[in-house]
């Protein structure tokens, strides 16, 4: 008979993990400070360290049910599912819906973008819209979704005619690989194109409602059309130049929202008159794939024990002494007309050899995922080219092909 789990105290800061990765810098974290982690599938198959404090649903949710704003933090949104199940009894289902729902997010925000434009319409509608009376040119996308998926650029009347061909192609296979806490294609928002460079900020929300921010990484991109994940960079210069905005609208966005204990990875763009607005908001966790670990590299922030702990930068502090330096994070996917059974292995060693200064390599299994490492790199401003040279290759260069 097993024996029952020990109590965790009201107060406990509490992980759930799950796919796709699992950084070596959570897992110590998670040790170092014995935070409890909830036993699910994923952590099973994860091939964790054997010694984390493992709970069961059951206790899981018992330490934190008087708690109306635990302090919860998930690596992933493949956790989604259980916490709307589970933690019904918080306010973090609610919220998670709020955000994760562009059209009930774009609504949330609408008083402080007023003439921003949007519509959100259902996916028997779309066949109905006048395509004279769409403000051109827009994006549209699921109201409900991840990453790239279902998302298109529409730039005139006749782009409009083949888009909606091409979302009725796609949701046959939409609809059946992605959960709808996930990914919904019932319904989609139109909405006028945000202008500008890109950035993303992970940021929580501690007990009194106030933003404090953890990183800033500006998005490069190799062309006006490309739309990957390859490279985001942070520097001293960036924090500078952005805290102060962001953290801002981050205060006047969680005041809409009545954010507390709540962790987020929000995405903004900022055009030339440093005009700026979000583009969306992750609930729950950073950046994705543990990559929110750059802030380590580049700042000594760890920044799961800065939300467990309720602390803030003390960034005046942290900035000081640093110089132009540029610290990157580089996402090696694997190029598109490269079949994964033509590639015989990565030359890991020539890969890091690019970079100036390779902090951390996490390699990948690219046969299941499409992207064979996430590169940390430190780049002197006067290197700035290999950022810029890795940014634009086809990465052929370091697969040795059978």
């Amino acid at each position: 008979m097993p024996q029952p789990q020990k109590l965790i105290k009201q107060d406990s800061k509490m992980i759930i993990l799950d796919h796709p990765y699992v950084s070596k810098i959570l897992q110590d974290t998670i040790f170092k400070n014995q935070y409890p982690v909830l036993k699910n599938q994923a952590v099973k198959e994860l091939n964790l360290r054997s010694d984390l404090r493992f709970l069961n649903e059951t206790a899981f949710t018992a330490a934190i049910r008087n708690n109306k704003y635990p302090l919860v933090y998930s690596n992933s949104e493949n956790s989604i599912n259980w916490i709307s199940r589970n933690l019904s009894f918080t306010p973090i289902p609610e919220l998670i819906k709020t955000f994760k729902d562009k059209a009930r997010f774009r609504r949330l925000i609408q008083k402080l973008y007023p003439d921003f434009f949007f519509k959100e319409v259902s996916f028997e509608e779309l066949q109905n819209i006048n395509p004279d009376s769409l403000p051109y040119p827009f994006i549209i996308k699921p109201s409900v979704g991840f990453f790239s998926i279902g998302v298109h650029v529409v730039n005139n009347r006749q782009e409009w005619i083949k888009t909606i061909d091409q979302l009725k192609n796609e949701t046959n296979s939409l609809g059946r690989n992605f959960p709808g806490e996930v990914i919904n294609i019932s319904h989609f928002i139109i909405e006028e194109i945000i202008p500008g460079e890109e950035f993303a900020v992970d940021v929580y929300y501690n007990q009194e409602g106030e933003p404090v921010v953890l990183n800033i990484l500006k998005h490069l991109f190799s062309s006006d059309e490309d739309v990957s994940d390859r490279v985001y960079i942070t520097s001293k210069q960036i924090i500078e130049k952005h805290l102060n905005p962001f953290t801002e609208f981050l205060h006047n966005m969680g005041r809409l929202a009545d954010l507390r204990n709540f962790p987020i990875h929000i995405e903004f763009r900022v055009d030339e008159h440093q005009n700026m607005a979000p583009i969306e908001v992750n609930p729950m966790r950073f950046a994705g794939w543990c990559v929110t670990d750059i802030a380590w590299y580049a700042f000594g922030i760890n920044v799961y024990e800065y939300y467990f702990g309720q602390k803030r930068p003390d960034w005046e502090q942290i900035l000081k002494n640093k110089n132009d330096d540029i610290y990157s994070m580089v996402v090696a996917d694997i190029p598109k007309d490269i079949h994964i059974d033509k590639i015989k292995e990565i030359d890991y060693n020539k890969f890091q050899d690019h970079f100036e200064d390779p902090l951390e390599l996490r390699k990948i299994d690219y046969k299941k995922h499409g992207v064979f490492a996430f590169q940390f790199a430190r780049t002197s401003n006067k290197n700035r080219q290999l950022l810029d040279d890795i940014l634009q290759s086809d990465l052929k260069e370091f697969l040795v092909l059978k």
